[in-house]
């Protein structure tokens, strides 16, 4: 009876498929899902982040309102892009302070949309019109 025994576990071994055949590419896509999960939910988005803070300090003009990372709130009035700096005057007696632009938190400054947002606006102002429902009114009445 006792020599029957591995015979009977690696028959079982073979029928279950074991670590061999079907079960090595479940794990394989399972391993493929947790990675493309982290991806689309840790890596993409700070990525993107990113972006979006760079193109925020790059786009610094003179006389934005800006706060930094710790706190200081104050008005640009120089850009020297050589140090990659940029100088704020703060408070009213108008004390001038040196930053990098990497300290920038946000611009508080609001600015007006681009020009295609604007002709995209006119467009859609243009699509609704209230008269031309009061025109297809009169169409029908004659």
């Amino acid at each position: 009876m006792n020599l029957n025994l591995p015979i009977l576990a690696d028959a079982a071994q073979e029928s279950s498929g074991g670590f061999g055949g079907n079960s090595m590419w479940i794990m394989i896509l399972i391993y493929a899902a947790i990675i493309a999960a982290i991806y689309f939910f840790l890596i993409r988005p700070n990525s993107k982040k990113k972006k979006e803070e760079a193109q925020m300090r790059n786009s610094l003009e003179i006389g934005d309102e800006i706060t930094t990372i710790g706190g200081i709130v104050g008005r640009i009035v120089a850009i020297k892009d050589d140090e990659d700096a940029i100088i704020i005057e703060t408070g009213s007696d108008r004390v001038k302070m040196k930053f990098k632009k990497w300290s920038i938190s946000s611009v508080d400054t609001v600015k007006e949309a681009p020009a295609q947002n604007k002709e995209q606006k006119k467009a859609e102002k243009k699509s609704f019109s209230p008269f031309k429902k009061k025109q297809k009114d009169e169409a029908e009445s004659e």
